[in-house]
């Protein structure tokens, strides 16, 4: 296998001039969905879910026509990839759990599934139409311009009483700096085909600070710690301009960030302190403890797991946690077995530029879950994993003169 062949970022856009728009539309909506309730249906939360469903099943049914027909390769094809059928085996086991669910309502949690699988299944049915690095690109274009937009969404947004930008309820400050970090990370990724996808990259990475969501800010500074120490292809005087650059920026939020950390540890509500968060983290392994094999199932959190005083958490804060509780030990070998396919297929590249770019993804993903997660997916988007592993699959087979399919 050559070094060239997967070298993601000098291939992954040979064709995009000529990509639809279909697959930029579809990463854009995988960001820009977040702010949908808090800009439109924030009198009716309810109606806003529905509307955010309904986006989500008109979305999946263009792709579905779109993606009909012969194509270069086939849907059975794509479960050769090992990363994906561990995607699949979690979105199975998850339905599964449906049937011992302490959730209020099946129908919604149902729905929340069905909206969770029908964004792995569009990635996997644009990936089938054409060129995968291609198609790759777009999606993650896509995703950054809507990143972007949710970041302009929070510097035009009010400020809440702990000085974060958002809502708790409709537009979560955590929410925000995942997008701009994922976001941002994606861009870093694009940046290597095409430099003006840096100034995305440090748009987002400015809103991710101003956000002063400290676990993904913690976890994005881990993840370029990561590729500032490895990747080779970047000089030592640009990497020290970074860091001067980063250096500025920090100061130029030093006031801002004073004053959050002086109504942070002045808080009435400790919930939302580190002490607070261990205790939500103790009291939820103690319920887990009450199903240890498969767990509450999907969807059941808010229905087992009361209040904290006047802080109501959506989940359980930590990833390996959260899957415990949902899904038990079971849940534990799926999130294990699903990092470690993926993990394992960043360390079969060959060019180092391009490992380092996924490890500091996975390092991000992995220091962001150990203090906060995502209520039913995983804090790497399963169709994310889903993208990453069929692209980098296409490229190392078409080294060695075999299709994707």
């Amino acid at each position: 296998m050559s070094a060239g062949a997967v070298t993601v970022v000098q291939s992954i856009d040979t064709t995009g001039s000529r990509l639809p728009s279909l697959p930029m539309a579809v990463g854009f909506y995988f960001a820009a969905r977040l702010c949908v309730t808090y800009l439109f249906f924030q009198s009716d939360p309810q109606l806003g879910a529905m509307m955010s469903f309904a986006l989500n099943l008109l979305l999946f049914t263009i792709v579905s026509f779109y993606s009909f027909g012969p194509s270069p390769s086939t849907l059975a094809s794509a479960l050769r990839v090992r990363c994906l059928r561990w995607v699949v085996a979690f979105l199975s086991f998850s339905l599964c759990s449906l049937l011992w669910s302490e959730t209020v309502s099946v129908g919604v949690a149902f729905a929340y599934w069905l909206g969770m699988a029908a964004d792995v299944v569009m990635v996997v049915l644009l990936l089938r139409t054409g060129h995968v690095p291609a198609v790759s690109s777009s999606v993650i274009k896509g995703y950054v311009g809507g990143a972007c937009f949710i970041a302009c969404v929070m510097w035009l947004s009010p400020t809440m009483a702990d000085l974060r930008p958002g809502s708790d309820d409709f537009f979560s400050p955590n929410a925000i700096a995942f997008t701009c970090a994922f976001g941002a990370l994606l861009a870093q990724f694009l940046s290597r085909s095409a430099r003006v996808w840096r100034f995305p990259a440090i748009f987002l990475a400015i809103s991710l600070l101003r956000s002063l969501s400290k676990t993904t800010i913690a976890a994005f500074i881990a993840g370029e710690l990561v590729l500032l120490a490895r990747d080779k292809t970047v000089s030592r005087r640009s990497k020290m301009q970074l860091l001067g650059a980063a250096g500025l920026v920090i100061a130029a939020f030093w006031s801002l960030i004073a004053a959050y950390y002086d109504i942070y540890t002045n808080a009435g509500n400790q919930a939302e302190t580190l002490t607070g968060r261990i205790g939500i983290w103790a009291f939820v392994w103690e319920r887990s403890l009450e199903r240890p094999w498969i767990g509450h199932g999907f969807h059941s959190f808010r229905n087992v797991i009361p209040p904290f005083g006047a802080f109501e958490a959506w989940h359980a804060h930590n990833e390996l946690l959260q899957q415990f509780y949902a899904y038990g030990l079971a849940g534990i070998l799926l999130l294990i077995g699903l990092y470690g396919s993926f993990y394992r297929q960043v360390r079969r590249i060959s060019h180092p530029s391009n490992k380092t770019l996924f490890l500091g993804l996975i390092i991000f993903i992995v220091v962001r879950g150990i203090g906060d997660t995502e209520r039913f997916d995983l804090s790497f988007p399963l169709w994310s994993i889903a993208l990453f592993s069929l692209m980098l699959t296409a490229l190392e087979e078409s080294s060695e003169g075999t299709r994707w399919a």
